[in-house]
């Protein structure tokens, strides 16, 4: 297994130490795991997708958009 160094607040560090009954290195290591899984599934999906990036940030601007609606930061 290779070993990784990561750079994190000092408050967070003071904050792990409090549990030293936590494996750290397992929650980082399954984490990253996770998080590498969600990008493969939204890579395979881009893959197969017909949409243009264009297409892609006009979607995501009107989600924006009707997100900020929702939580009324915008009106119409």
């Amino acid at each position: 297994m290779v070993n990784i160094t990561l750079a994190i607040s000092e408050d967070l560090k003071a904050e792990l130490q409090k549990h030293r009954e936590v494996n750290w290195s397992a929650v980082v290591r399954r984490a990253l795991e996770e998080y590498v899984k969600r990008i493969e599934i939204v890579e395979a999906v881009a893959q197969k997708s017909k949409l243009t990036k264009e297409d892609a940030e006009e979607i995501g601007r009107k989600i924006k958009k009707d997100m900020a609606k929702h939580h009324n930061l915008v009106k119409d």
